[in-house]
Order: structure tokens, then sequence, then C-alpha cells
């Protein structure tokens, strides 16, 4: 709870909770968001340039092709990975917290793919589809729904003039934050429209507008980027715009929150979410630390990390927070071999304990080659597999001679 509180939420203070710092520990919708933002920027990126081009022709091709493999590239990894899971947990008789294995592994199998098959349809009637298998999965439901909007919208607007393309993404924006609760489809909404802006601006074609903030851009992206490291601090312990009320540096930052939204803190990190990712190309030593060989590795692996580190957490590292002297009754009575067989100081201060970090030592670089081993043998693939459907699907037979 303290983790996902403000500083000083109930008179407890924590290193932890301090606005900033928070980000680096529970900072795991905040990076949804940014994420989402980062997907309608991307996704967009090509076809605006055509757009901007007034290449039609190219656009309708460039967007059936997106369009025709993005359930592809989304869904094959997520297939592989909880499928050998699955298999994983069951056959081996792992224990994971929480989870009820089948007597058989024919049943496992049908409960998994009948889990799978409503997971897959993001057309389904209620609230997020859970996956009971990773269920930090929740969000490529989100992703398919969130690239349809784009890519219908791009299709939508590409006939419109500068201006009304720019009002008519705006207002979409608009419409999804504040009119419905649709706050996903702001995000990627938003990062269309930030891509549209950055396009123009490098052919400087910005409308005057905007163009007449260009002298104070530093002074604008370096407040945007303050801003946005503490939006994305949200308190999320609760949903209830009440409770937000009650964490200090919130209160009157909770009557920005419109009416219609149900979860408060998705509002905050859509602005966050925001901020981050405009301010981030305009910030040079920020720009130069995501251009770096790490970061660039991390950005090619990061699907993979997504969709690994739960199961790793699950499998792995239950057993080690149990060894190292994490009390917890569910693995006493589960897995009691392993309780304090190595047990460390749970001295430091909260998020830091010496029993905390240790296990990381393992974890982390367990994680990564896990990663590694998932983008070379279905992250990628699943890049080249839909390309070469279309193509293959595309291609029109040569027609014979009369």
């Amino acid at each position: 709870m303290f983790f996902e509180s403000s500083f000083g939420y109930n008179g407890f203070h924590f290193f932890v909770a301090l606005p900033g710092i928070r980000n680096f520990f529970h900072g795991g919708h905040f990076a949804v968001a940014t994420f989402f933002v980062i997907s309608g920027y991307v996704l967009s990126a090509k076809p605006m340039s055509l757009i901007h081009a007034g290449e039609q022709a190219k656009l309708a091709d460039n967007l059936g092709s997106a369009l025709f493999r993005r359930w592809l590239r989304l869904y094959i990894p997520v297939i592989a990975t909880t499928f050998i899971y699955m298999t994983m947990v069951h056959c081996f008789g792992i224990w994971i917290e929480g989870r009820t294995t089948h007597a058989t592994y024919f049943e496992e199998f049908c409960a998994w793919f009948s889990e799978l098959k409503n997971f897959s349809f993001i057309f389904h009637q209620g609230l997020i589809s859970w996956l009971t298998y990773n269920f930090h999965l929740w969000s490529i439901p989100t992703e398919f729904k969130g690239s349809i909007v784009i890519y219908t919208s791009l299709l939508a607007f590409s006939r419109c003039s500068r201006n009304i393309r720019l009002w008519c993404e705006a207002g979409l924006v608009f419409y999804f934050l504040y009119i419905v609760d649709a706050w996903y489809c702001a995000l990627f909404t938003a990062g269309m429209l930030l891509g549209d802006l950055e396009q123009l601006a490098a052919r400087d074609e910005l409308p005057a507008f905007i163009a007449q903030f260009r002298p104070y851009k530093t002074f604008i992206f370096y407040h945007l980027f303050a801003f946005a490291m503490y939006l994305g601090g949200c308190p999320a312990n609760r949903s209830e715009v009440e409770e937000l009320r009650k964490n200090p540096g919130w209160y009157w930052l909770s009557f920005l929150k419109p009416r219609v939204m149900h979860d408060s803190k998705w509002f905050f990190l859509f602005w966050a979410a925001v901020f981050l990712v405009s301010s981030t190309p305009h910030i040079p030593w920020l720009k130069r630390f995501f251009e770096t060989r790490f970061c660039q590795y991390l950005g090619r692996v990061s699907f993979s990390l997504y969709l690994v580190h739960g199961p790793v957490l699950w499998t792995l590292g239950d057993r080690l927070y149990a060894a190292v002297g994490w009390p917890k009754e569910s693995r006493t009575a589960n897995i009691p071999q392993w309780v304090d067989i190595f047990k460390l100081p749970m001295t430091g201060p909260m998020g830091l304990e010496v029993a905390f970090l240790v296990p990381h030592l393992i974890l982390l670089p367990v994680t990564f080659y896990v990663a590694e081993v998932v983008t070379r043998a279905f992250d990628e693939p699943s890049v080249r597999f839909p390309q070469w459907l279309y193509k293959m699907a595309s291609e029109r037979p040569a027609r014979l001679p009369a």
C-alpha cells in the first residue's frame, strides 16, 4: 500500500513514496500509459508521412498491410509463451501462488484454450479480459483496440486539411478522455497527434499558433518533464477519487479528474505519459540516455520482457524470496523446502532491503536471458511471418497468355 501512496499518506513517510522516486518502484501503470502513447506515435509515423506527401494510394496499401498483420504480431508471442508456461507448470508440478492446476494435461490445455480464445476477441462485452496464465497481459487486447483506433482515424482524416486534421485528432483525445471513459484510446490518439506535430515541425509547417512558442521550447519541455515525473507517481492504492484526496499533494489535483472516469489514476497518467513522450526528444541529455546501446537493447527485448517477467517472478522469484526470509503463509505451506534456506537481513529502507535486492542479482539476468530467447524464438518471427503472409495473400497470379 505504501508503494502506491504519496509521501506522508496516513502519517507514514518512506523514501520510495517521494515524488519522482516512486516511479522507479511502482511505475508499472505509468509505463503502460507511456507505451500506449509511443504506440500511437509509432503506428502513425509512416502513414502520417504519406498523408503529408499526399500519397493516398500508398497510404491505403500501408494501412491495409498494417491492419492485416497487427493481430498476428501481438498474439503469436502471447500464444507461444502462455502455452509453454502452462505446460511447464503442469508437467513439472510447479506451485504458483493463487493458481490451481487441473488433474490432467488435457483438462489444463482445454482451460488454457478456453481462456485464450476469449482473450483474443477484443469486441466482447464487459470489462477487461484477464488471462489467468499471465494476467500482466491484460493490455494486449487494449493495444489492439488502440491500434484499430489509430488506423481508422488515419484513414478518416487522410484527406482533411492540416488544421482540420489536427483539430479532429485533438477532438478525439477530448472525447475519449472527457466524454467517455476510454483513457487508453486517448493515449493512442495523443501519440498520433504528437507524431503529426513532430513531422509538421520537421517540415516547418506548424500552425502559427504553435510555432510562436518555438523560442521557449527548452523552458516548456523541461517543465513538462518535471510535471510528468510528478503526475506519473499518482497514488493508485484505490481507484476512488475520495481516496486520492487523502494523499498529500493530490487534494486539489483530484478535482481535475473528469466525472466520467472510473479509475482516477489514468487521467493523471495520461498527462504524465503525454508530457514525457513529448519532452524526451527535446531534452538533450535525456535523449542521449535513451539512445545508448543498453536502452536500444531494452527496446529490442521490451515486448519479451513484458511477456516473461511475470512467469519468472511466480516460479523462480517466489522461491528466492522464500529462501532469503520473506515470510508468507502460502510459501510455508506449499514450498517449505525453500523457506529460510539462505536467510538475509531485512535491514535498509523500504524497497531497498538487503533481502530484497540480493534475489534480483539472480532474477534480473535470468529474466533478460529468457526475454532474449523469447525475442529470437517468437517475437522477431511474429514480425516476419505476418509480413510474409500478407505478401503471399496480396500477390496476384500472373495472367496466362491468350
